[in-house]
């Protein structure tokens, strides 16, 4: 085994490119302006954050750079991605058990908490124009979970109980009828032995989200914007800090390969599953704590229409014993190009490539002399995840087929074609102990603040608004305190700096807003059923008032952030013919 790992050791070693890092410069160069805040990437997470930047400093010169020639065309775009609005209702893995047994919710009230202030933002993008016709991008889709087995119904039961006792959760409901589980979701129990034991949760706050379409209207606004320059087909290559602490830019054309040069003070690095390799690039310390390990997924997905108006659901079960989180299984509703279409999946799949565009070298290119033992440590250490991806990858069709019958026992084959999603890099973190796995999303940030990258995957687009105004703190914390960006950010974020489960009044009059403002069907009749008021707000919400909630309660201390998924031509054709 030792001469195992000492020779992978030396072919990882002999792949690694000469990595060019950050030499102190002669000032800013270029001969051009410096530009206040250049962004790496057209995806979610760069474009929520240029909207918020735009709205605090609407006199700050931003820069956005996109390799592709659209704007969330990687992994935010709607076929790369599951689509939903991840709001810790149907997710068991945010619910894990403790050793002694019993289930732990703290997380998913983190991710809930975190989903409500995104509802918040994007209620509040409505409302001024950056966000267009928001049933184009968001849509109201109950979201359940479904398990079989004694072992696992006590899980989810005591899972219900510990939820359905918080606001936030309000209106949960649970079954261990399988009559009423085939009411809620028809294909998972058409041809389903009536004897299987099963139990579901249900809830009808749940969200589909199509975030191409929600960055791209988002990108639309900024590109109209005086003080904002997207470009698209441009290719970040060089990062370079200068001796006056901001940093050169180089920018490539992707077609013609000419650079240009750009000076700017602030740099953040969205670009997805490059992220590593130019934070890696920027050559600031903190890069060397981080490896990346690329993971993809594949789903199986029809658009016909007697079977998708059978399943208006998404619908999540439990991962495999031994298999990560992200190989949880859910069937779902998506609304993808105007046709309504369900996704079963994922299917993990492995590539060395860190974009679904990327080159097959990349891991290759982010193993560095401080990352790669700690990567294969990871490997060693995580044997169950390299088994799961080996038995993933050896799956044929038949294979993929029979996981779907699991949860559509009548499946049609015929019905059935496979999608090449996008990729993933969870990131490998060397640490005091050693080094390990994340399957989270985190920020990593210079220690003058001037450099900034996010890293990892889920929850993602769906906590990208807190997540970014958590970054806004570490980096320009003296203005997010002041008295200007703390009137915007109210003004935005009614509930900031508050937790929701322990304001139930809050919480009622922020979910009304943002359902109204949204036009989420059915969720304001959802939210006037299940959640009380006292008799003013119930005043209010009969009048069918949507301004925003006036703050009367004391902030309470909390942090914001980070808490923690065919050719495309022939694809739409296909879909176009069904």
């Amino acid at each position: 085994m030792k001469n195992n790992i000492v020779a992978a050791l030396c072919f990882s070693l002999c792949l690694l490119p000469g990595h060019t890092f950050a030499q102190s410069g002669d000032g800013a160069r270029g001969g051009g302006e410096i530009v206040d805040i250049t962004l790496i990437g057209g995806g979610t997470m760069s474009v929520t954050l240029a909207t918020w930047l735009n709205e605090l400093e609407p006199d700050w010169n931003i820069r956005l750079y996109e390799r592709r020639d659209g704007i969330a065309q990687e992994s935010s775009d709607g076929w790369n991605n599951a689509g939903t609005g991840h709001s810790a209702f149907c997710e068991m893995n945010y619910t894990p058990q403790d050793e002694d047994g019993s289930v732990d919710i703290a997380r998913a009230i983190n991710v809930t908490e975190q989903f409500e202030i995104s509802r918040q933002f994007w209620a509040h993008q409505v409302e001024r124009g950056a966000l267009r016709d928001p049933q184009s991008f968001i849509s109201t889709v109950p979201h359940m979970s479904v398990v079989w087995g004694q072992e696992n119904i006590d899980f989810l039961s005591e899972r219900y109980q510990k939820m359905s006792s918080i606001p936030l959760y309000a209106g949960m409901q649970y079954t261990e009828d399988n009559a009423t589980i085939a009411e809620w979701m028809p294909l998972v129990m058409d041809g389903r032995e009536d004897n299987t034991p099963m139990a579901a949760t249900r809830m009808d706050l749940g969200t589909e989200v199509n975030w191409g379409v929600l960055t791209r209207q988002l990108a639309d606004h900024l590109a109209n914007q005086p003080n904002v320059t997207l470009t698209t087909g441009s290719e970040v290559r060089e990062l370079e800090r200068n001796e006056d602490n901001t940093w050169r830019i180089t920018v490539a054309d992707v077609d013609s390969g000419e650079e240009t040069i750009v000076n700017s003070r602030y740099v953040f690095n969205g670009a997805g599953g490059a992220a590593l390799l130019l934070l890696q690039e920027s050559g600031i310390p903190e890069a060397k704590h981080y490896g990346g390990f690329p993971v993809g997924g594949s789903f199986l997905y029809t658009t016909n229409p007697d079977v998708v108006s059978r399943h208006q659901a998404k619908v999540y079960g439990l991962a495999a014993e031994g298999s990560p989180p992200m190989s949880v299984p859910h069937l779902d509703l998506r609304y993808l190009d105007g046709t309504p279409t369900l996704f079963f999946g994922p299917f993990a799949t492995f590539s060395t490539r860190f974009l679904k565009e990327g080159s097959w070298t990349n891991l290759f290119d982010s193993m560095t002399f401080s990352n790669v033992l700690p990567m294969m440590k990871v490997g060693l250490s995580n044997f169950g995840l390299v088994r799961y991806l080996v038995g993933e990858v050896m799956q044929d069709r038949e294979d993929r087929l029979d996981a779907l019958r699991e949860y559509y026992p009548e499946a049609n084959p015929d019905d059935w074609q496979l999608w090449t999603a996008g990729q993933r890099v969870q990131i490998i973190k060397k640490t005091d102990d050693g080094s390990k796995l994340q399957f989270g999303t985190e920020a990593v940030v210079s220690e003058d603040g001037t450099m900034s990258a996010l890293l990892g995957a889920s929850p993602g687009a769906s906590t990208a608004p807190p997540i970014m105004l958590n970054l806004l703190t570490r980096v320009f914390p003296d203005r997010v305190e002041s008295a200007e960006w703390q009137t915007k950010l109210k003004e935005i974020i009614p509930s900031l700096d508050m937790k929701l489960a322990d304001n139930p009044e809050l919480l009622r009059e922020v979910r009304l807003n943002t359902a109204r403002a949204l036009e989420l069907e059915g969720q304001e009749a959802f939210i006037l059923a299940n959640m009380a008021a006292d008799d003013s707000s119930e005043a209010q919400a009969t009048e069918g008032s949507s301004e925003t909630f006036e703050q009367t309660t004391e902030p309470e201390s909390g942090e914001v952030g980070d808490v923690e998924n065919a050719d495309e031509e022939e694809r739409r054709e296909s879909a176009t013919d069904r």
